[in-house]
């Protein structure tokens, strides 16, 4: 049941169905996904950081942000609004050119990267046949602005953390990929859409973390690494490093870190609830919930109510997974360097591998369970 909607398709149509031509209607289609892609990255910013405060103060046995706005609900918009209005400082000996280019190579792939997330069937900015290896190119960038925001800053605080965040950006970047390589092998396609489809159709059942319960394991811990949550934080360790790579930043490119951070956060509980947990697909196929309610599947007020679900149940899968990774971090201490890179390479490396090999003989073995 088809349950989406074709954003582009539609939009397009509607402007030519109003008189403009058609190359006119396109060009006024281009700056639209930029703007959504904006606004839904920054929505979800704000409420993580909401989150992020709620969450930590409940497992504190605190109250947390209470008096800014209705239960502290407009504390991300104080916060964001400090540091617009922040001095934006650049230190005397420091690169400037490399100081001001690091944030934006962190930052610009990571809003990039909604462009494959899809919210709903069809429900994507765009639909890309190399989806999910975008992604993993696109993520493969920002420890490039890490390690050109330490080094500029002339900061041996700063170097140290720019070095981390390199070095654990590779050890976490190769089992993330073959995490990935497994599924899209199951699903014989990188497109996101296809990969959700996949699983549709058999309910919860049909979930890939069933068939992929080591493949989940592996990408969530990997996606921590990839965002610096704790216990994977070394980069910016304030014990040790006193905040790594964003010691010398202020005012608008510290903004952009703090943003980037959450951004990729989101991102990534994103990305695991439509690789592994059915994206929009709900616990109960609605074709059976129509069934049981005396409803034909066709019925058009069901598929728009359908469609509006599939959002909600996106959201709230990405949700279950953010208030996972704040819980982890008010629970769980912080590994050291040496074992985070040993982790990375001698034990999910060789785990990915298996996995892989594994997926590729069930396959095989059993096409039909396995996506043959």
């Amino acid at each position: 049941m088809n349950s989406g909607i074709d954003l582009q398709g539609n939009f397009i149509k509607s402007l030519m169905d109003l008189g403009l031509p058609s190359d006119l209607a396109k060009a006024i289609w281009m700056p639209v996904p930029m703007i959504l892609m904006i606004v839904a990255a920054t929505v979800g910013v704000l409420t993580s950081v909401w989150l992020e405060r709620k969450i930590s103060a409940a497992a504190q046995q605190r109250i947390g942000p209470e008096y800014i706005g209705p239960l502290g609900l407009l504390a991300p918009v104080a916060d964001g609004l400090k540091l617009v209005f922040k001095e934006d400082v650049v230190p005397a000996k420091a690169d400037r050119l490399l100081f001001t280019l690091g944030p934006i190579i962190v930052t610009i792939p990571v809003f990039l990267s909604y462009l494959i997330v899809p919210f709903g069937q069809n429900l994507v900015i765009t639909n890309i046949g190399i989806g999910v290896f975008l992604w993993i190119a696109l993520s493969s960038v920002a420890p490039i602005g890490l390690l050109m925001s330490g080094y500029a800053s002339n900061n041996k605080y700063s170097l140290l953390g720019g070095l981390r965040a390199a070095a654990q950006s590779i050890s976490y970047e190769v089992p993330l990929a073959l995490a990935v390589l497994a599924i899209a092998m199951m699903s014989n396609s990188l497109s996101t859409i296809d990969i959700v489809e996949q699983q549709s159709g058999y309910g919860i059942l049909g979930w890939n973390i069933w068939r992929q319960p080591v493949g989940f394991i592996l990408f969530w811990i990997a996606a921590l690494a990839e965002c610096e949550r704790l216990p994977f934080d070394l980069p910016e360790a304030e014990e040790e490093l006193v905040a790594g790579y964003q010691t010398e930043y202020s005012g608008m490119k510290f903004a952009l870190f703090y943003l980037s951070s959450y951004v990729n956060l989101v991102l990534s509980a994103l990305l695991v609830s439509v690789l592994y947990l059915g994206g929009w697909d709900f616990p109960i196929p609605i074709d059976t919930l129509a069934h049981w309610l005396g409803i034909s599947p066709a019925n058009p007020v069901l598929q728009m109510i359908a469609a509006c679900l599939g959002i909600i149940m996106t959201v709230l899968k990405a949700y279950l997974l953010v208030f996972l990774a704040i819980l982890l971090r008010w629970t769980v201490p912080r590994v050291r360097i040496d074992q985070l890179l040993d982790l990375g390479w001698k034990f999910l490396l060789p785990v990915g591998l298996v996995n892989l090999l594994l997926t590729a003989a069930l396959k095989l073995a059993f096409p039909v369970a396995f996506g043959g």
